[in-house]
């Protein structure tokens, strides 16, 4: 095991608590980085000026740097510190923030889906992107387009992308690029969420904006599918909420925090500095472990317990500071449509397997029907 390794393992968290118990800020010689598994280095490095979310000498990931996915992940506010994050945030946060539920409840209940693997997947992964498209005034055929684009292009964000992946991520982000260029010419768009945001963002360049537009569906993309999963993982675990009447606000809050959809992140040093009392020096990269961190003793009491309605509940799954996730309440908001649309449904939930996606930070479970995956053994062995 290994920090990284841990984010899909099974049961990372008495690895995580074991790094804490060996130091909140420690160097991991096998990864040659820092990792930061306590709230109160957590907390530290995401506070630090100088702890910057890329290498001052690699802005963009040297495989992606030539093609039209690095100039969209050059601009994204999430990836850029000073005015290229703060420019596009101010004129991006305070739409998420003033999202309507109800409109987001209506988006959500017009999608079908089926009490199945498949149809979870779908709920997971398409859903959630085809909201926001909505939103911002893509028609329902659009919005399936652009879900289907944006699965491509959020390979550009990942280590483990091969080639290929890597390509299609390129043209990907092309035909987002044109989409949403389509959709700010658009006359008739009524969309008030993108006017606001058009509105705050008028003194900015017109490809920042799409480029950012491309980034909350990316990052809508792999973290509401991973908190929808993990709150299906939940239900699961606990029968006893597989209820219309579970109150899914505090279930999700409670599985935001203990089985978070992003488990890490990362910060590079950009000047030497102290942070919770070890020196640092510039070009070193620290591994943020926000899962480890929502389960310190020092930040939640009884941390390791699953407490829905947890008085007091702490938690840095969607960051802290200033890169703090803008997108928290819109995320929390889709999530929790869809898993009461689930409960609705009352699906056999006891029949599903799960395993997670490869990744080097996200948690985020692919599920499988057994009784057609033990079908499937059955026919191989015959044949």
């Amino acid at each position: 095991m290994d920090p990284i390794i841990a984010a899909t393992h099974t049961d990372p968290y008495p690895y995580y608590a074991q790094l804490r118990a060996e130091g909140g800020l420690a160097f991991h010689p096998g990864l040659n980085l820092w990792v930061a598994s306590s709230a109160r280095a957590v907390a530290a490095v995401l506070a630090h000026p100088d702890c910057h979310v890329r290498p001052v000498q690699e802005p963009v990931p040297k495989a992606i740097a030539d093609g039209i996915a690095g100039q969209v992940f050059g601009q994204l506010m999430r990836m850029n510190e000073g005015e290229r994050q703060r420019c596009p945030r101010s004129a991006i946060a305070p739409g998420l923030e003033s999202i309507d539920t109800r409109e987001v409840e209506t988006l959500v209940s017009a999608r079908l889906v089926t009490a199945d693997a498949a149809g979870l997947y779908n709920a997971m992964f398409r859903g959630p992107v085809c909201v926001v498209a909505a939103l911002l005034g893509f028609t329902p055929a659009q919005g399936r387009a652009v879900s289907e684009l944006t699965a491509d292009f959020v390979a550009c964000l990942s280590p483990l992308s091969d080639a290929a992946q890597l390509t299609t991520a390129h043209a990907a982000a092309e035909h987002l690029s044109g989409y949403l260029i389509e959709l700010l010419d658009d006359p008739h768009n009524h969309s008030q969420l993108l006017a606001g945001i058009r509105q705050r963002f008028a003194s900015g360049a017109p490809q920042t904006l799409i480029a950012n537009l491309i980034g909350l569906f990316s990052q809508t993309f792999e973290a509401t599918a991973g908190l929808i999963g993990n709150a299906v993982l939940a239900l699961i675990r606990h029968p006893s909420l597989r209820s219309e009447s579970t109150p899914v606000e505090d279930l999700l809050a409670e599985v935001q925090r203990f089985d978070p959809p992003v488990q890490n992140t990362r910060r590079f040093v950009t000047t030497p500095c102290e942070i919770d009392g070890v020196r640092l020096s510039a070009a070193d990269v620290i591994l943020v472990l926000l899962a480890s961190a929502n389960r310190d003793p020092q930040l939640n009491d009884n941390p390791d317990a699953f407490l829905p309605d947890r008085p007091n509940r702490r938690s840095f799954t969607f960051g802290a500071g200033r890169h703090q996730c803008p997108g928290q309440r819109l995320a929390l908001c889709i999530a929790g449509a869809t898993v009461r649309q689930i409960l609705t449904m009352k699906p056999a939930l006891d029949r599903l397997t799960w395993h997670y996606r490869p990744s080097v930070n996200g948690r985020i479970a692919l599920f499988s029907d057994s009784s057609k995956t033990a079908q499937a053994v059955r026919c191989s062995t015959v044949r």
